[in-house]
């Protein structure tokens, strides 16, 4: 995998690059039914907001149900873990980013206006999380189904549409941003990279 030098540069300068067609539509479609599948055999749990003693569940801030994914050969999301290994190494080689392992969420948002408000994922000076990249597993979404990713710019705001096989890339620290309300069940799967020293 090769990063386009307008994809660098963006990360550069604006802090994320939108990529689509990202797997292609074969791999793309079994990914998203994978995906569904673990998210409708109720193996997902409500996710929290804040972590160890301190971790609450609030669905006025985020609404999602979620699971790690690990390394699964032979499986669609497998195939997806590999993608994203191959990002991380082509963010290193092309924007010098020193990227080590990652960790791969699965994240269902059930419809019903279940939502995740204004957030970072890392705070400066700490040695943890370098680049989010959440991947969208949803092929027929619509605007009337919301859940768009709201990023929050230095000249404003983009919403970004989740849909299928469209991966969004953006420097952890950098970037707050927003699940706005969803209206129908919404897929995504995000890895959080880190540094190569980090734990």
């Amino acid at each position: 995998m090769e990063l386009q030098d307008d994809e660098i540069a963006a990360l550069g300068t604006k802090g994320f690059f939108i990529r689509d067609a990202f797997l292609g539509p074969e791999r793309a479609r079994a990914v998203h039914v994978e995906a569904r599948q673990r998210a409708e055999a109720g193996s997902l749990k409500p996710a929290g907001i804040r972590r160890g003693a301190n971790r609450t569940e609030d669905t006025a801030v985020r609404g999602d149900f979620i699971d790690w994914v690990t390394p699964a050969p032979g499986t669609a999301l497998g195939s997806l873990w590999d993608a994203f290994v191959e990002l991380g190494d082509a963010l290193s080689a092309s924007a010098y980013l020193g990227l080590g392992r990652f960790d791969l969420q699965l994240a269902h948002y059930p419809g019903g206006g279940a939502r995740y408000v204004r957030h970072r994922d890392a705070f400066p000076g700490q040695s943890n999380r370098r680049v989010t990249a959440i991947y969208y597993a949803n092929p027929d979404w619509r605007p009337e189904h919301g859940g768009q990713l709201r990023l929050f710019l230095d000249d404003g705001t983009l919403e970004v549409a989740p849909t299928l096989d469209r991966v969004v890339i953006f420097l952890s620290e950098r970037l707050e941003h927003e699940v706005l309300p969803a209206y129908a069940p919404r897929l995504a799967l995000t890895a959080w990279y880190y540094g190569r020293d980090a734990a």
